[in-house]
C-alpha cells in the first residue's frame, strides 16, 4: 500500500469515526430531550387527568342535586393512569405536589364510593354530597397550584392577585355555578387563603353599603396618612359649664357635711379676796368667834394666776351692819343673828393654793 493510499484510508477512517461519535452524541441528546418532553407531557397529562375527573365529579354532584342521577351505576370510579405512570419512575417533577394529587384522588374515590352506597341503599345523599363538594374545592386548589406554581406548597407560592385565580378557572371552563348552592370561584379563592397562600387584595372588612355609610373622621383616625391624633380643645361654653358643674358638686358636698361645733374656750378664773365684814357686838348677845379654818388637803400644783386687787368698797357698804335692818321702822323686824348673817353673806372660801399667801 502506497503512502497516498494509506493517508486516504486514515483520513476516511477518522472522518467516519467523527461522524459516528457525532451521531451517537446527537442520539443521546435527542433521547434526553425526548425524555424531558415526555416528562412535560406526562405532567400535563396529570393536570388534564385531574381536571377531567373533577369535571366529571361536579357533573355527578349536579345530577344528584337536580335529580337526574338516581342510579349508583352512573357514578364512575376515579382512575388516574397518568399519575400512576409518573410515580412509577424517577423524574424531575415535584414529588410533594404529586403526593398531594394522589391524596386528593384517594379522597375523591372514597366519596364516590359513599355516594354509590347511599344511592344503592336509597338513603339520604345530602351529607355525602356536601362532603364530596368540599373535596372537589380542595382538589381544584391543588390543581391551580400544580399548573400555575409548579406544584409548590401554598405557603411557598408567590403572592398572586385573586383575579388571576378566577381568570384561570374561566380559562379552564370551571363555571361559578358548577356546584349547586355554591359560588365555585369564590370558594376556591377562600380555600387557597385558608391553606396559607397570599392572595391580594385582602378580603374586605365591610360591604360597599356599610363602608360608605360610615362617618369617617380623618382627624380621629390614628392610622390616617400625614395626621396624628390631637386632643380636642374644649370650647369656652363647655369650660364654663364644666366649672359651674364642678362648683355645684363642691357646694352640695359642703352642705352635706355637718359643720363642726366650736369648742368653748375656758374663761380665766379670777380669784378675789374674801370680803371682810365688821361685826358689831351687841350687849345682849355674846360675841361668837368664827371657827378656825382647817387646812384643806393639798391639791396638785396649778399655774398661779395673778391676783386682782379688790376694788375699795363704798363707805355705805363698809359700814353696813346686818342688824341695822331692825332699826328701820319701815321694814319688818327680823330676828337675825349677826354672826350667822355675816357667815351667810360671805362668799364660799376657796381652799388656799400651795405657795400663795393670802
Amino acid at each position: 500500500m502506497s503512502d497516498a493510499t494509506f493517508e486516504t484510508f486514515l483520513v476516511s477512517g477518522l472522518l467516519v469515526l467523527i461522524a459516528a461519535i457525532g451521531y451517537m452524541a446527537w442520539a443521546a441528546w435527542r433521547w434526553v430531550d425526548r425524555e424531558r418532553d415526555m416528562e412535560k407531557r406526562a405532567l400535563t397529562g396529570v393536570s388534564y387527568e385531574l381536571r377531567h375527573n373533577l369535571k366529571r365529579m361536579m357533573s355527578e354532584l349536579a345530577g344528584l342535586a337536580n335529580g337526574s342521577l338516581t342510579s349508583d351505576i352512573e357514578i364512575i370510579p376515579v382512575v388516574h393512569p397518568q399519575l400512576d405512570a409518573l410515580l412509577s419512575r424517577p423524574n424531575e417533577a415535584d414529588r410533594g405536589g404529586l403526593t398531594v394529587i394522589r391524596s386528593n384522588y384517594n379522597e375523591l374515590s372514597a366519596h364516590k364510593q359513599s355516594l354509590r352506597a347511599a344511592l344503592a341503599n336509597q338513603a339520604d345523599v345530602n351529607l355525602p354530597a356536601n362532603v364530596a363538594a368540599d373535596a372537589v374545592i380542595g382538589s381544584l386548589a391543588t390543581l391551580y397550584l400544580w399548573e400555575e406554581h409548579k406544584g409548590c406548597a401554598p405557603e411557598a407560592a408567590r403572592s398572586t392577585r385573586s383575579w388571576d385565580v378566577r381568570d384561570w378557572m374561566k380559562a379552564n371552563k370551571f363555571h361559578a355555578d358548577s356546584l349547586p348552592g355554591l359560588h365555585l370561584r369564590d370558594q376556591v379563592v377562600e380555600r387557597l387563603r385558608q391553606d396559607g397562600m397570599t392572595l391580594t387584595p385582602k378580603p374586605l372588612t365591610y360591604t360597599a353599603s356599610e363602608y360608605f355609610a360610615k362617618q369617617y373622621d380623618r382627624k380621629a383616625d390614628p392610622n390616617a396618612p400625614f395626621w396624628k391624633r390631637k386632643k380636642k380643645k374644649p370650647s369656652v361654653d363647655e369650660a364654663v359649664e364644666a366649672a359651674a358643674v364642678a362648683g355645684a358638686v363642691v357646694a352640695a358636698d359642703a352642705m352635706a357635711e355637718p359643720e363642726p361645733e366650736p369648742v368653748p374656750t375656758p374663761e380665766p378664773v379670777v380669784e378675789t379676796a374674801p370680803e371682810v365684814v365688821e361685826v358689831v357686838e351687841t350687849p345682849t348677845e355674846a360675841s361668837v368667834q368664827p371657827p378656825e379654818e382647817t387646812a384643806a388637803p393639798a391639791e396638785p400644783s396649778v399655774p398661779v394666776e395673778p391676783e386682782i386687787a379688790a376694788e375699795p368698797e363704798s363707805e355705805s357698804e363698809a359700814e353696813f351692819v346686818p342688824g341695822s335692818q331692825a332699826a328701820d321702822p319701815d321694814l319688818p323686824e327680823t330676828d337675825l343673828d349677826p354672826v350667822e348673817s355675816s357667815v351667810e353673806s360671805a362668799p364660799p372660801s376657796k381652799p388656799p393654793t400651795p405657795g400663795v399667801v393670802h
